[in-house]
């Protein structure tokens, strides 16, 4: 991208130009903006389906720590038929063999596989975490769209290999350790770029509502990238990472052939213009109606009042814009660090869940029963639909109140008391469990889906910038980086705490949780501040209002 000029020259995808050839005419704004909301979504769905096997395969690399200390007279309570067909009693020694060898895969089926397998877990996210930073950096200079290519081809590779290693019979740790590495790089180019590109479209008006139900990708990611894994793992793990791998590369391409990282690219005003506002717009002369074709024979978009540029607005635009934001500048920006540092401690918690849910259950006695490993890969999946619950909930929420930090504050809260309810009663019932694990995701995935979609790029297009939007993916790597640091502690941290049972771990997340939300205090009060003031402002409003109307009711 260099300089403002570089950045709006770029020519359309390869696909949008067949399209465009194909149909004689181009499509609608909205229509762009669909198009970019699927795209997105389905690419970064992507992303975390192939970072989801390394919990599905744990208890199959590590059965000792499943398999060896169940107890002994596990009761036979009977379920409904729906539960039975989803969720089965942990198998018995003839039956897992179509999982796992009872020696698990050498070298985590030792004393200390636990502790290796959470090494493989914080290698992948301190790369990704180091990475995100850097990714951020590139993308603000750089094609999104090859940008994000390149970074979902490659992850894609190096996942697949990771899997590889069943088939070609490796059993050195470094192997391992490498692949998730370099995996690791490869995904930090992910969500800097979908934010950044969805941003581009898309202006703060139920940003928060919208951005929400499109983060529901994380979770259909994770619920995706659990079911392939489970799907195929009776036919050695190695599978549960080449389908996933092959998944996101074959995104990647649809990426490349069809994404439009801004509206520039095809000719339309950026979302930030303020040109935009204009209900008609004149172009040589001619004025532009709801389905009049410009000069240059590309359809005019009347759904936002505008149509594509002439050349003259386009190097005004080129002329007024500015060079990408630094990262130190970044961090400047008003609000950036407050909830970078709460995201720190809210995704220490989610990628805890991510990380190490199927493994908890798997290892935690359910109405007196044990799961097998494809049950609790299966149930885990309900931690992610809580999730998406909560991450539409709390981005609407933000918007009726215009304020993204108590929204925030408030779910990081009521997420302490549901972790412990979890702990305490979730393996009283099946159900019990369901409904528990449901409302954890809600609380603890809402604010997490808030903070680095909404939040983000509002502070990527912060009123400080004066105007210049490409600090878009800067902040958003800035913000999800720090929370990725956290991201890759949790994981580490429960691979050892839970050497030791698992109320350690919940205390630590219930810690984090409560930690989260105070980081958030300064803004929380400066937002209730905001409200009283504007109320007290309408309030006088009102009374003027009506000392004026007043004297005219009398009068009739």
């Amino acid at each position: 991208m260099g300089s403002g000029g570089r950045e709006r020259s770029r020519s359309p995808p390869p696909g949008i130009k067949l399209i465009r050839a194909l149909r004689g005419r181009d499509a609608t704004r909205r229509t762009y903006r669909y198009s970019v909301l699927f795209i997105t979504f389905i690419a970064y769905a992507s992303y975390h389906a192939s970072r989801k096997p390394n919990s599905i395969v744990k208890s199959v690399l590590d059965p000792d720590s499943t398999s060896d200390n169940l107890p002994c007279g596990i009761s036979d309570h009977s379920q409904s038929w729906l539960l039975n067909m989803i969720f089965v009693k942990h198998p018995t020694n003839s039956s897992r063999e179509a999982y796992s060898s009872s020696e698990g895969w050498a070298p985590f089926n030792g004393k200390d596989g636990t502790a290796l397998l959470g090494e493989i877990d914080v290698a992948f996210l301190s790369v990704y975490a180091l990475g995100m930073y850097f990714a951020g950096h590139v993308g603000d200079r750089v094609d999104l769209r090859v940008f994000l290519t390149v970074g979902m081809v490659g992850s894609g590779s190096f996942v697949a290999l990771f899997g590889m290693g069943y088939f070609w019979n490796i059993h050195n740790f470094y192997y391992y350790l490498f692949m998730q590495m370099v995996a690791g790089m490869f995904q930090a180019t992910g969500w800097p770029s979908v934010v950044a590109v969805v941003g581009n479209w898309f202006g703060k008006r139920k940003r928060g509502l919208i951005m929400g139900i499109w983060n529901a990708h994380t979770s259909v990611g994770n619920i995706c990238g659990s079911l392939i894994a489970v799907g195929v793992l009776q036919y050695g793990w190695g599978w549960s990472f080449i389908l996933p791998g092959a998944l996101i590369a074959s995104v990647g391409i649809i990426v490349f052939l069809f994404l439009v990282v801004t509206p520039e690219d095809i000719g339309l005003l950026s979302t930030y213009d303020p040109r935009r506002k204009k209900k008609q717009v004149v172009t040589e002369d001619v004025e532009v109606g709801p389905t009049e074709k410009t000069a240059n024979g590309i359809e005019a978009d009347s759904q936002d009042g505008e149509g594509p540029k002439t050349e003259d607005q386009m190097n005004e635009a080129d002329s007024t814009a500015s060079d990408a934001v630094g990262f130190i500048e970044a961090w400047m920006i008003p609000g950036v660090a407050p909830f970078a540092l709460c995201l720190f401690f809210a995704k220490l918690v989610a990628y805890t869940f991510l990380y190490w849910l199927p493994f908890y259950i798997n290892n935690t006695a359910i109405g007196g029963e044990y799961l097998s490993v494809k049950s609790s890969g299966n149930l885990s999946t309900l931690f992610d639909l809580g999730g998406v619950v909560g991450g539409i909930l709390a981005g609407h929420i933000s918007d009726r109140l215009d304020a993204r930090a108590i929204t925030a504050a408030s779910f990081m809260y009521c997420a302490i008391p549901a972790l412990i309810l979890y702990r305490v009663y979730g393996g009283i019932s099946m159900f019990a469990n369901i409904m528990l694990m449901m409302m954890a995701g809600l609380f603890v995935n809402g604010p997490y889906a808030l903070i680095t979609t909404a939040v983000s790029a509002d502070l990527g297009t912060h009123s400080s910038l004066r105007g210049n939007s490409r600090a878009l993916a800067t902040v958003t790597a800035i913000i999800d980086g720090t929370g990725s640091v956290g991201a890759a502690l949790g994981p580490l941290l429960t691979g050892f705490i839970s050497t030791d049972g698992w109320t350690d771990v919940f205390i630590m997340l219930t810690l984090s949780s409560l930690i989260s939300g105070l980081l958030l205090t300064r803004l929380v009060v400066a937002e209730i501040v905001d409200k009283i003031a504007k109320g007290k402002e309408r309030t006088a409003q009102q009374e003027i209002a009506g000392s004026i109307i007043q004297p005219l009711l009398s009068a009739d």
